[in-house]
């Protein structure tokens, strides 16, 4: 009875809650509620007004159907931020945890090795260096140290602590430790080899992540670059468009068309609503599309970029606002 109430404490400690599934769950829920604000503003656009992020500008001469689409997409993008945003972070977060504690594991690998020089065995030396300093990584040497010390063997202990972590780096040095203990050897030449290898393994890293965070720079500043060139394009181009239209409407006053009234400037507010369309959709796909690819320059993987594409929406709507 004790024996099995002892087990049940062992698996409950080396347990480790994984909140991705909520994460996912609470982004789709705030996803639904924000697509349900974006549709009642595309198909009710007047009992909807206080779903508008800004009032709408007399001189673009919007019809109703416009003013919801223009609310349409910009819920609907909060809505795909809402979606990605917390899967996106908590993934962000997660990885930095998983750094750090693979920043320390060299330091953790060499005390141990140091201990078992002093003719400790590799469980013994595990839980001397439990009692040190290791930031991130303290709380699972504990775990590894309370484990040991309920009788489970130290292989066995470093082959949980790999199954929390789960990064390659903690993988491969604990297959090779549980190999050599199983085989043996001298675990404390082992240790130390191994906590070199990591080391190196992460010096290399480093330098590979300096090199990639300029290529991400470049893809913000590009990005950037983008909003600012619209930006410009609706402070100086599109005015113009009204301008000459005036003119040409002025000008063309007989006709059967009073002044200022020809088929262009009557279609022309349409026709710079639809440039601005195209120009939010293009603004969202490269928003979307650069955070991903920042993502996968950052460690070669797509769910890592989601954050970065999160930024840069939330930059496009309320850039968009003041266009």
């Amino acid at each position: 009875m004790v024996s099995k109430q002892l087990e049940e404490a062992k698996v409950k400690l080396y347990q480790k809650k994984d909140r991705t599934q909520a994460i996912v769950i609470s982004g789709v829920i705030a996803f639904v509620i924000l697509f349900l604000i974006a549709v009642l503003n595309l198909i009710n656009p007047a009992g909807t007004g206080f779903f508008a992020l800004r009032p709408p500008d007399p001189a673009e001469q919007l019809t109703p159907w416009q003013l919801a689409l223009t609310r349409f997409l910009t819920w609907m993008t909060f809505a795909v931020i809402a979606l990605v945003a917390p899967y996106g972070f908590f993934l962000g977060k997660k990885q930095r945890d998983i750094k750090a504690i693979e920043r320390r594991l060299p330091d953790f690998l060499r005390d141990v090795a140091e201990a078992g020089r002093f003719g400790m065995t590799l469980a013994e030396a595990i839980v001397v260096s439990s009692s040190g300093r290791y930031g991130t990584l303290t709380p699972e040497i504990k775990k590894m140290a309370a484990q040991i010390n309920w009788g489970v063997p130290a292989t066995e202990a470093l082959r949980l602590f790999s199954e929390r972590v789960k990064t390659p780096m903690v993988g491969r040095v604990v297959s090779i430790i549980v190999k050599s203990s199983d085989a043996g050897g001298d675990v404390a030449d082992v240790l130390t080899m191994v906590s070199h290898d990591a080391k190196e393994t992460q010096l290399t890293e480093d330098e590979r992540r300096i090199t990639m965070s300029t290529y991400i720079a470049v893809i913000y500043i590009s990005f950037l670059v983008f909003i600012v060139t619209i930006w410009i394009l609706n402070a100086t181009f599109l005015p113009k468009m009204r301008e000459a239209s005036s003119s040409l409407g002025a000008s063309s006053g007989g006709g059967g068309l009073s002044a200022g009234q020809s088929p262009l400037a009557q279609d022309l507010p349409s026709v710079i609503f639809n440039i601005k369309i195209a120009f939010f959709i293009a603004v969202f796909v490269h928003g979307l599309g650069d955070g991903i690819l920042a993502g996968v320059l950052d460690n070669g993987k797509i769910p890592n970029g989601l954050k970065h594409s999160v930024t840069m929406l939330l930059i496009a709507v309320i850039g968009f606002q003041f266009i």
